[in-house]
Order: structure tokens, then sequence, then C-alpha cells
């Protein structure tokens, strides 16, 4: 091959390549655009009020931030919206060891930042972080679980509550539960309106359970002694 021919195959050869590459990039950003949840007003004050209260200062959020608290990348998809709402404006007052204090958060500066939450929840993470571990193996597919306990997965229980150190912390362990005396109709009471008999919970409210998936769940809860 003579010089020109070098010099002609490098130089087309280098065009051929840029105008892919350039194509490519158009349509990666195209697709970004099309993909990228709905930047709303809310969701804009919801990041203000990240930033008021320095949460970053103590959590993580899309890899950035402390490792003192929970990360709060796909919080909004493990705690119910009244839950959050609440813990928000009075930690302490949901869980009373709770380490975060009452920063003095309104009722309108939690819907805000739950929004943001919501908004951040929804990018395309790549499966970051882990989801925690939230029930003990039973099984494949759940083979040899009751009613009851298939019921407590299915409703994410566990994102809360812990069953002998397994799920959440930000609801009470219910490793033993069933020693408190509490029998099925109470506890698909508190189920069903958990403010009625606890006037303070953080809990949602299960009403739309059917009663005899209730039951199920309640009978399981009573036997964990």
């Amino acid at each position: 091959m003579s010089n020109k021919a070098a010099r002609n195959l490098f130089i087309f050869g280098s065009l051929f390549f840029f105008v892919i590459f350039l194509g490519l990039t158009v349509d990666t950003m195209n697709q970004i655009d099309g993909r990228a949840p709905e930047v709303t007003k809310e969701v804009d004050a919801g990041k203000m009020v990240w930033q008021k209260y320095d949460c970053i200062g103590c959590h993580t959020i899309l890899g950035n931030g402390s490792y003192f608290a929970p990360d709060m990348t796909k919080a909004v998809e493990r705690k119910p919206d009244g839950y959050l709402k609440q813990f928000l404006m009075d930690p302490r007052g949901v869980k009373p060891t709770a380490a975060m204090p009452k920063l003095g958060i309104t009722s309108q500066e939690a819907d805000d930042l739950i929004a943001f939450l919501t908004w951040i929840s929804k990018i395309d993470t790549n499966g970051w972080p882990p989801k925690p571990i939230l029930a003990a193996a039973a099984g494949v597919g759940g083979q040899g679980q009751t009613r009851g306990q298939q019921i407590y997965q299915s409703q994410g229980c566990s994102n809360c509550h812990n069953i002998n150190g397994i799920g959440g912390t930000s609801g009470p362990e219910l490793t033993r539960v069933g020693a408190n005396g509490k029998d099925v109709a109470w506890h698909v009471k508190h189920l069903k309106q958990p403010r009625s008999v606890v006037p303070n919970s953080a809990m949602p409210p299960y009403a739309a359970i059917s009663d005899d998936d209730l039951k199920s769940l309640a009978a399981y809860l009573v036997t964990l002694k």
C-alpha cells in the first residue's frame, strides 16, 4: 500500500468512525431524555429541602453522601409514603431509638422531599443499592411457607419489621410478637386500622387486604413466640 493510500485510509476511516460515534451519542442522548422521570415543581422543591437540611451529611443518594445513615436512593420503594412523612417530621415519635433528630421539617417540606425521593427512585441504577434480605429462606419460591408467611412477604412487612434479625428495623421487631397476649382479632383490627389500637402508629392501614388474608397473617403473627 502506498503512502497516499494509507493516508486516505486513515483520514476517511477516522471520519467514518467519528460519524458513527456522533450518531450513537445523539441516539443515546435522545433515549436518556425519553426515559428520564419528569421534574415537577414538587420534585424541585424537594431537592431544595434535601439541601436545606443537609440530608447528604448523613445519607447517601446515587452513591454520593455520607454513610452514617441509610442510603435513600430507593427509600420510597421500601417504606410507605405515610410512614416516611411521619418519620421525617418526628423520627423519634415514630421510633424512640431513631438516631435522626427532629429537624423541624414541615408537612409541606415532607411532601416535597418524598416527591424528590420518588423521582430519584425511578432512576435506573442497574440494581444498586442491592435489596436487603427481607425474609428467611423457606424453600425455592417460598415452598413450605404458611399462607400467613406468604402474605407477610408479599405485603412487604419485612421492609419495616424483622423476625430473628432478618428484615427492616424501622418498625418494631416481631420475633416474639405472639407472646404479648394479643389474639388474632386484635391483630386483624391493628392491620386494618393501626391507629384504632395504637394511636401514634406510623404503620399504614391494610384495609384493602381481604379478611381471609388478614386472618391468615394475624394467625401467623400470634405464633411468633
